[in-house]
């Protein structure tokens, strides 16, 4: 079930999210994923969770003027480690996708240029890649932009 992420959620999330492989390549802590968490629910972003048995199993981070302040930008997709393959990320995309429709009409984000399967994932769910940022978060790796039209117009 998608829902929207409530404080409550944030330890359990801050708990697994260094642990995904990707994220443990970037460097990321539970102390980091936990305070930038907190900070999200005070600047009003867009933050939902799928919830299995009452803990947040994927996660969703979504700065709805984030992109050129004009566009959503996507901060964090995310499924724990174990939970894979099963749809989740599909999930809270379209969700993300509905929620922010009627205020954005694009939406973009960032994926590691090594991180191959995570770039066909996005673009069977319509995203193109548009550009890329080489050494942008870490020296050696280009982050490249990934963008979808919300609109049809």
């Amino acid at each position: 079930m998608i829902r929207a992420m409530q404080p409550a959620d944030i330890p359990h999330a801050a708990a697994w999210i260094p642990c995904v492989p990707l994220w443990e390549r970037y460097g990321v802590t539970e102390a980091q994923i936990r305070t930038q968490l907190e900070q999200a629910f005070e600047h009003n972003d867009l933050l939902l969770v799928h919830d299995q048995d009452g803990e947040a199993n994927g996660i969703v981070w979504c700065l709805p003027r984030g992109a050129f302040g004009r566009s959503a930008y996507i901060r964090l997709l995310g499924v724990r480690n174990g939970s894979t393959g099963a749809g989740i990320g599909a999930a809270l995309l379209a969700e993300t996708e509905k929620r922010i429709r009627e205020t954005c009409r694009e939406l973009f984000l960032l994926v590691s240029d090594f991180n191959h399967s995570a770039q066909r994932f996005y673009q069977q769910q319509g995203y193109k890649q548009a550009g890329a940022l080489p050494g942008y978060v870490l020296p050696n790796v280009t982050e490249l932009i990934f963008w979808k039209s919300l609109h049809t117009d």
